[in-house]
C-alpha cells in the first residue's frame, strides 16, 4: 500500500513532468489516497490535463478538483468572439454533426446542447472547443439518442471491458435499465476508473452512466 506522501510525491512530479500543465500555481494534497488538485492554472485545458494527470498515478482512489481557471489578459476573450471560435471548430471537426448542436457562452463558459447518436460525437464536441483562448469551463449537455436493447447494449460493455489490458473485467459487473449503466466492483486506479467509463459511453444507446466502482490499488 503507497502512503499519501509518495503518491503526492508522484503526482507534483506528473504534473511537473506533463508541459501541457504548467503547474508552478498548481497546490496538491493527498487524504487515503484521495488527491486534491487547488490553486490556479491559465487555461481549461491546463486544468483539464492536471485533473488526467494526477490520475494516472499509481495509488490515487480519486481526485477533487479545486483549480480555478484565471485567465491571463493578453488571452482574455469576449463572449462573441469565444462563441464564433467554438462554432467553427464545431464545424471543422470531423467527428462532430455540428448541425445537430447548439452553444451558449457566459462569462467564458461555455454550454453545448443537442442530440447525436454516439457518446464519441459528445466527446468530440467538448474536445474541439474545451481548449479554445478563453474559455474558463465548459458544460457538455449534449444528450444521447437510444437506439439498443439492455442486453445488446451490456454484451458490448462486457466485450469492451474484456479486452482493455488494464481492466479486470471479472471484478466489474455491468447492469443496463432505459439507457442507464450500473458499473459495480472493483479496479486497480483512478485512471482504470475512467477508462472503464469511457467503455460503457462507447456502447450505442447508452444515456446515463452511473459509476459505482470503487479504487483498490
Amino acid at each position: 500500500m503507497r502512503t499519501d506522501e509518495q503518491i503526492r510525491t508522484d503526482v507534483v512530479s506528473e504534473l511537473q513532468w506533463d508541459p501541457s500543465v504548467r503547474d508552478e500555481h498548481v497546490a496538491v494534497a493527498v487524504d487515503r489516497g484521495v488527491v486534491t488538485l487547488g490553486g490556479s492554472v491559465d487555461s481549461f485545458a491546463a486544468r483539464t490535463a492536471a485533473i488526467m494527470a494526477a490520475e494516472r498515478v499509481a495509488g490515487v482512489r480519486a481526485v477533487a478538483d479545486d483549480l480555478s481557471v484565471v485567465i491571463p489578459t493578453s488571452h482574455s476573450r469576449s463572449d462573441s468572439e469565444i462563441a464564433h471560435q467554438a462554432l467553427q471548430a464545431l464545424k471543422w471537426h470531423v467527428q462532430v454533426p455540428d448541425d445537430r448542436l447548439s452553444l451558449r457562452v457566459e462569462n467564458g463558459l461555455v454550454t453545448l446542447t443537442g442530440k447525436v447518436r454516439w457518446d464519441f460525437q459528445r466527446r468530440a464536441a467538448y474536445n474541439a472547443i474545451h481548449h479554445l483562448t478563453g474559455v474558463r469551463a465548459v458544460i457538455n449537455q449534449i444528450q444521447l439518442e437510444t437506439s439498443a436493447s439492455p442486453k445488446d447494449v451490456q454484451q458490448r460493455i462486457r466485450t469492451a471491458l474484456h479486452r482493455q489490458a488494464e481492466l479486470e473485467a471479472a471484478s466489474i459487473s455491468v447492469e443496463v435499465a432505459d439507457g442507464a449503466v450500473d458499473l459495480r466492483g472493483h479496479v486497480h486506479s483512478a485512471w482504470g476508473r475512467r477508462e472503464a467509463e469511457h467503455a460503457a459511453w462507447n456502447a450505442p444507446g447508452v444515456r446515463h452512466v452511473n459509476d459505482h466502482l470503487q479504487v483498490q490499488p
